[in-house]
């Protein structure tokens, strides 16, 4: 056969084009994709006739080259589908991570913290005078009077501190009384 031949090509076409579509579409499962793949190789074949031998076996030719659009076709099919099961595997994994969080929360740890961080920065805006007696009657637990010898001030000074700096924290940590 002439491979150059419209009269044969046409032939051949007719002859193999419902074959070759069957057989990519058993490979690709999609009857769209496989006639273009069938389609594409005819005319492979033929824009490239002129490169080839006089002998080649034209419907082998043009099967090889669907198969090899099929193989390419499902090859790429296999890496979209690893893709996408690894975002499913990262989304998983991430989802248990923020579920195994939320389960580890403990909300009264959260205010705490938080508190003490409040209750730290008022006391740190305070003088140094009100800070200290505040640290010696609540962390020390010093009574008025021994907080008055230990410093050198009347009961009185030690009082007005101590309320100087519960009025200050009163008003910082107003929205968790």
């Amino acid at each position: 056969m002439d491979i150059g031949d419209d009269s044969s090509f046409s032939k051949l076409f007719v002859h193999h084009q419902q074959g070759f579509i069957r057989f990519a579409d058993s490979y690709v499962r999609n009857r769209a994709v496989a006639e273009d793949f069938v389609i594409d190789a005819w005319l492979y074949f033929w824009e490239n006739r002129h490169k080839l031998p006089e002998d080649t076996n034209v419907p082998a030719y043009v099967l090889t080259i669907v198969k090899n659009k099929c193989l390419s076709y499902l090859r790429h099919l296999q890496i979209q589908e690893q893709v996408i099961s690894q975002i499913h595997s990262n989304i998983r994994w991430e989802m248990q991570m923020r579920i195994t969080r939320l389960e580890d929360c403990e909300p009264y740890q959260v205010f705490t913290r938080e508190i003490q961080e409040l209750v730290a920065k008022a006391i740190s805006r305070l003088s140094e005078q009100t800070q200290t007696v505040f640290r010696l009657s609540r962390v020390q637990q010093l009574s008025g009077k021994e907080i008055a010898e230990k410093l050198g001030i009347s009961i009185k000074t030690v009082e007005f501190h101590v309320t100087k700096a519960t009025k200050t924290l009163r008003k910082e940590l107003k929205d968790y009384w």
